[in-house]
């Protein structure tokens, strides 16, 4: 029986960059990714790669960034006065979390620490990053 939308699946998977970094991987939640196929709950190019694959088959797909996180936008790399963060000491590298209108959290990246300003990146970690794949399906469910 090969997986179609509609279908719930458990997968295990390991995401890497070009470089062969491992970026994630099921192994590091110690369980399978189990998601609703078409139903927009995994990257496009994930959603995509397992329709048609059957129980036990692997896979190896390299998913570039428009089926990923997208492109990195210059225009989401902005300035915001550091008495607008959370007390702290805030250095290059770290990811906060900042809550949007709707409730939502989304991690943003500190890039520069200046006197009064901070230069933060809103773009999702991995945009702009060409994502490589090896999915195992362990189960379909209809």
């Amino acid at each position: 029986m090969a997986v179609t939308k509609g279908d719930t699946i458990r997968v295990e998977y390991t995401g890497s960059f070009d470089d062969g970094t491992i970026f994630d991987s099921s192994q590091n939640h110690q369980r399978p990714l189990e998601f609703k196929v078409g139903e927009k709950q995994v990257i496009p190019g994930v959603d995509n790669a397992v329709v048609g694959m059957n129980k036990g088959e692997e896979k190896d797909v390299t998913i570039p960034p428009a089926e990923g996180y997208g492109d990195h936008h210059t225009q989401l790399v902005q300035k915001v006065p550091k008495n607008q963060l959370p007390p702290g000491d805030p250095k290059p590298g770290m990811i906060l979390l900042a809550s949007l209108p709707n409730g939502a959290q989304m991690p943003v990246k500190i890039l520069e620490v200046g006197d009064q300003d901070v230069t933060v990146d809103l773009n999702h970690p991995l945009a702009g990053k060409t994502l490589h794949f090896k999915l195992k399906i362990l189960e379909i469910k209809n």
